[in-house]
């Protein structure tokens, strides 16, 4: 029998939090409450959650301050993280997504709308078993085996930033619109805004490094697309 998915609701709020697991224990989750930073470690210590719900504003030290750590920790790194906030403004959603988080809900927020961000965030955390390898110039991706290098260097992606670049290496010199992207990495894209694109695709581009970055080309008023020319040109010219 399919375990039910685990759920790791770091809220200092015990209403907010009581609510949120109940409607998750109905759809067939799993919750387990932390109220502190303290709990929600000694949480992640003890049993790793499929996802974690992670309050920004919090007792001791703040979820943002939580998300960059375990974002950092070879354990943790790639265990979903959607951010549960009263912030609003977009620089505040930019700062949650800078610091880790794969997404983010403002509250008050409709239950529907956490329970189909959760079913998202656990869709697109296991990369298509699609196609094994795949290859674009120096640049390799095995999706049997979750394995990303470039010249023969492993690298270190995320699990949203590895569904990102699966998309783009299978579908290469192409130029794909942040909708497109949302829709064909996300799924969900009605409920997640099209700026979080562009934070993945700098995360994906840092993870990548300089030169495997470039591969990665922002096609100004159209969107993105991977190709192997840059580097190609850049190793010429060396």
């Amino acid at each position: 029998m399919r375990q039910q998915p685990g759920v790791l609701i770091v809220e200092d709020e015990p209403a907010i939090a009581e609510l949120i697991a109940v409607n998750l224990r109905h759809n067939g989750f799993r919750p387990t409450w932390a109220m502190d930073s303290a709990s929600a470690q000694r949480e992640l210590d003890d049993v790793l959650p499929d996802v974690i719900l992670l309050d920004w504003m919090l007792p001791g030290e703040s979820g943002l301050t939580l998300a960059k750590r375990w974002r950092a920790n070879p354990r943790t790194k790639a265990v979903p993280i959607i951010m549960l906030t009263a912030r609003s403004d977009e620089s505040d959603r930019v700062s949650g997504l800078d610091a880790g988080a794969d997404d983010y809900i403002v509250k008050p927020f409709s239950t529907k709308e956490l329970l189909a961000r959760v079913r998202a965030v656990l869709r697109r955390r296991a990369p298509e078993q699609v196609g094994g390898v795949v290859a674009v110039g120096a640049l390799s991706l095995d999706s049997s085996t979750y394995r990303v290098a470039f010249n023969d260097q492993m690298l270190k992606l995320g699990p949203t930033e590895f569904k990102l670049l699966h998309y783009l290496m299978t579908h290469a010199e192409r130029v794909h619109s942040r909708s497109q992207l949302l829709d064909k990495v996300w799924g969900d894209h009605v409920f997640i805004e099209e700026r979080t694109v562009d934070v993945h695709v700098k995360r994906l581009r840092e993870a990548l490094g300089a030169s495997a970055g470039q591969m990665i080309e922002t096609v100004r008023g159209a969107g993105y697309r991977l190709t192997a020319h840059v580097v190609q040109a850049a190793s010429s010219a060396q």
